[in-house]
């Protein structure tokens, strides 16, 4: 899973809160998304995505259950215009509902290493992953 020049891209996907943002990273190499950290701020979100020498941004794009983006919260579509200007990284925006759910879901009342915004984050980031990535067999 590399591109057409057969680099490694390196992607980080973001699980954006109002109080915490959550980081997933993963690579084109090997297609699966793991939990990173809780960042605090977008200060400590570009200093991860230099760090790391990421590629693509995946940032997770809050919806309303119906699929409408025309209410989106304007602190996440500040947070967005801010990243963007921050950064010439390409950013994605993927559907983030129920991620929280999910990341929920998989931890099912147990104790994790793993923040729950940063299993949210893996979780979009994988979403990203097999839309973009996953070839027909």
């Amino acid at each position: 899973m590399t591109d057409k020049s057969n680099k490694i891209i390196k992607l980080i996907g973001i699980d954006w809160g109002e109080k915490r943002l959550g980081v997933a990273l993963a690579d084109s190499e090997v297609g699966l998304a793991t939990p990173f950290v809780v960042a605090k701020n977008l200060s400590e979100m570009l200093k991860i995505i230099k760090n790391e020498e990421i590629d693509i941004i995946v940032l997770g794009e809050p919806q309303k259950m119906r699929g409408k983006t025309s209410d989106i919260n304007p602190k996440f579509k500040e947070f967005e215009r801010l990243l963007t200007a921050k950064t010439t990284l390409p950013i994605e925006l993927i559907d983030e509902r129920l991620s929280s759910k999910n990341a929920d879901a998989l931890i099912g009342g147990k104790k994790t290493k793993a923040p729950r915004d940063a299993i949210a984050a893996m979780i979009i980031l994988q979403t990203y992953l097999d839309q973009k990535y996953v070839r027909d067999l």
